[in-house]
């Protein structure tokens, strides 16, 4: 059941689990200072007190977002992203023409170990050396919408993105890296970037995971608002 909750678009809820839809700009758990204490997590404990966050999407990203009831639940989810038996797909719309050299667009993968940047903090680096082990599975999305000419013209490309690592801007740094940073992003696309955007084009489409409780694994999509 979701019901009328002010402030949340509410996927799902039961007495083990919530599935949130995040709007792009608001803060996933509280920040620092108190202008940044209005939140994803603070507005789903403002209904649910027993609300206890297991991930995070970044400010900037919008998209899906799980949160457990109780400790139980909260220990069953995370022990679920840690062993990898989360499923979670983004679609992005990235700089630049990018071509998949796959045959039939199979998925590739980025593999770069990251590391944050503590001199430039919140950003992170790739670091072949000292970075922890990162991989990003990758395809041109099959869908381009007509809403959005960019797509469609080699000024940028939509591809859907499968993180099977979750490290900090994992995404965003792959896609920088490889040269088609994500459109909107003002910590690691260039200023001068040909495609422009009023937000970081970035969602968290869709997310499979296992009940906390029954151990159903159950899927949640959220349409893409770009």
């Amino acid at each position: 059941m979701t019901g009328n909750h002010p402030g949340l678009e509410v996927l799902f809820a039961d007495n083990h689990l919530l599935v949130l839809n995040k709007p792009a700009g608001l803060l996933a758990v509280p920040g620092r200072g108190p202008d940044k204490q209005d939140c994803l997590s603070a507005r789903a404990q403002a209904a649910w007190p027993d609300a206890l966050v297991v991930h995070r999407l970044d400010m900037a990203t919008s998209g899906l977002v799980v949160m457990a009831r109780g400790i139980d639940a909260q220990r069953s989810l995370s022990l679920a992203f840690e062993k990898r038996r989360v499923y979670k797909r983004y679609v992005a719309v990235v700089c630049g023409a990018l071509l998949n050299p796959l045959p039939d667009n199979d998925w590739g993968t980025i593999d770069l170990p990251l590391l944050l940047d503590w001199l430039n903090r919140p950003r992170s680096i790739v670091s072949l050396e000292t970075g922890k082990p990162s991989q990003t599975r990758w395809r041109l999305s099959p869908q381009l919408p007509a809403e959005n000419p960019q797509a469609h013209t080699g000024i940028a490309t939509r591809v859907e993105l499968e993180p099977i690592t979750g490290r900090s801007h994992q995404l965003r740094v792959h896609l920088q890296a490889i040269g088609h940073p994500i459109v909107g992003d003002t910590l690691y696309a260039p200023l001068d970037a040909p495609a422009k955007a009023d937000r970081l084009l970035l969602h968290a489409q869709a997310i499979e995971v296992p009940h906390p409780f029954t151990g159903e694994r159950l899927l949640f999509e959220s349409p893409c608002p770009f």
